[in-house]
């Protein structure tokens, strides 16, 4: 019987054969956090090589570089695969991610203009679209959407950096694809007041807000299921 098709290289998209190192780089960094390729899934270096034409070097380096993001793991003798968290890792990205958002959102309401206010208005009605929808990838790629549009006007580039770092880290995982529908509900409803807030320039009451909001989500931790493999031992 013909082996089944690894999951990451039937989702890979080459325009052409031959793409650049950093082509590959962004293609497979697209897959990994577009939720579609779960943590643990293999990655096999010749099926990647092949889809986008070239020899094992410049995937192995993009390769190389996606270990550093902390989405790809390299073991001898296993080869390479999606990263995967321990449930303790999971929760303390969410602290990380809460602390630099609310620092960001504070820093950079002030600066925020109306361009601004589009963008994040833009994005909240998309995610408003995908929670009426009930259609549970989209709702988590808007979501993130959304705060990007709130902490970039603070223009710290570091910051924002190391925000989104640890945001990728916890895509491949879509922890809100695990959650109630009431419970989307409710963190919608944080969306809300953190986006009035936002077009107010209302500095305390969005950091505030934005601060209810992640210990809400750190509690919905709880609902990804432990024993589906999804999680690293401890």
């Amino acid at each position: 019987m013909p082996r089944n098709r690894s999951v990451i290289v039937a989702r890979l998209v080459s325009e052409r054969p031959g793409s650049s190192q950093a082509a590959i780089l962004t293609e497979l960094r697209r897959c990994l956090l577009d939720g579609g390729v779960p943590p643990g899934s293999s990655i096999p270096l010749d099926e990647v090589a092949a889809v986008f034409g070239v020899s094992r070097i410049p995937v192995r380096e993009a390769l190389k570089t996606l270990i550093g993001e902390g989405l790809v793991e390299h073991r001898p003798n296993f080869g390479y695969t999606v990263a995967k968290l321990t449930p303790a890792e999971l929760h303390e990205l969410y602290v990380v991610r809460g602390v630099l958002e609310t620092a960001a959102l504070g820093a950079g309401v002030g600066q925020a203009d109306t361009d601004d206010d589009q963008r994040a208005q833009a994005a909240h009605q998309a995610l408003e679209d995908a929670l009426a929808a009930g259609d549970v990838r989209a709702y988590h790629r808007e979501s993130r959407s959304f705060h990007m549009a709130l902490v970039r006007p603070c223009g710290m580039l570091r910051l924002l950096g190391m925000f989104e770092s640890a945001w990728n880290m916890t895509e491949p995982l879509q922890p809100m694809a695990h959650v109630s529908a009431d419970e989307r509900a409710t963190l919608h409803r944080d969306h809300d007041e953190m986006l009035a807030a936002f077009v107010a320039r209302d500095s305390v009451a969005l950091v505030e807000a934005a601060r209810e909001h992640h210990e809400r989500l750190k509690s919905s931790l709880a609902s990804v299921p432990r024993h589906t493999g999804l999680f690293a031992e401890a």
